[in-house]
């Protein structure tokens, strides 16, 4: 069977890969198209495999709600290259997700890969796994976290693609909770209040404090107060509301809360690619690589 133009259309538009490789996928079939679309997910499957290894530290965090608003999700998907994660194709996929995670009640990152994408008929594992054939990049669904509500709201704040903010919130308004979510994405507090910050974060700054008051040479009872001071003033740096707020310094989060009414629950910040070891950029072999096809 002979290869036409209109046959090589239908297999870009199912498998939206590249005009080049759905006419090879369909002469090495004579023509199949269900046999070609079979190969080309084998062949997409197997070069996801090999670049599963690579480093992915850019990428986009994306924001989904219900309907009904008594759900609201959060999402990073990370690529390899800041170029990819720009592309029409990378952020189709993380909406999918991000709308994916709001529709099902999943407890975590593998549990999400193999659920059915909402609207589709492949998995949030299998449709990753085509975009990485498509692009040539690794990519993956790196975390998520979901924020159910029952008379609470939840605000949200996107500063770009990169950052991501949910806060969770009693009382005030959902133009208060932007705001709050707006300050927690410039100032990146580490809880709510200072009852949540973790005993050994706590010991480990007093200790640095006692070593830094410690070569003052005052006197021990001095040495302590001076400890207690740099720890009360610590707690308020890292807390949400013991923080001045971003856009009035001359009151703190808790101040402002207060006037309206209103208690921050829970929040979640999510920045693309925190926590994640980068390589350095080896230009040269990055373009060889590419010239091996790998």
């Amino acid at each position: 069977m002979s290869v036409t133009a209109a046959m090589v259309k239908e297999l870009r538009e199912r498998t939206g890969s590249g005009m080049m490789e759905c006419k090879k996928a369909l002469v090495e079939t004579g023509g199949d198209l269900e046999v070609a679309i079979e190969n080309m997910r084998k062949s997409g499957m197997a070069k996801a495999d090999k670049k599963a290894g690579r480093i992915a530290a850019e990428g986009i965090i994306a924001i989904a709600t219900s309907g009904d608003a008594s759900i609201t999700s959060i999402v990073e998907i990370n690529s390899e290259t800041d170029f990819v994660s720009k592309g029409d194709d990378f952020l189709d996929f993380t909406s999918a997700v991000a709308n994916t995670v709001v529709g099902n009640d999943v407890a975590d990152v593998d549990a999400l890969n193999s659920t059915q994408v909402v609207g589709e008929s492949v998995t949030v594992d299998e449709k990753r796994r085509a975009l990485i054939a498509k692009v040539g990049e690794n990519i993956n669904v790196r975390r998520f976290r979901t924020i159910k509500t029952s008379g609470s709201i939840v605000g949200s704040y996107m500063h770009g693609i990169r950052i991501g903010v949910l806060v969770e919130m009693e009382g005030g308004d959902m133009a208060l909770a932007k705001d709050i979510a707006m300050h927690i994405a410039a100032i990146k507090p580490m809880c709510v209040s200072e009852s949540e910050v973790p005993a050994e974060e706590i010991e480990k700054e007093k200790e640095i404090f006692r070593g830094q008051a410690a070569e003052s040479g005052k006197p021990a009872e001095i040495i302590e107060k001076m400890i207690v001071g740099k720890l009360k003033k610590f707690l308020k740096g890292i807390t949400l509301l013991g923080q001045p707020f971003v856009k009035d310094g001359d009151v703190t989060v808790e101040q402002l809360l207060k006037a309206n009414n209103a208690k921050v629950l829970s929040f979640v910040r999510f920045e693309v690619g925190e926590g994640i070891e980068k390589k350095e950029d080896d230009f040269a072999a990055e373009v060889m690589a590419q010239a091996r096809g790998e």
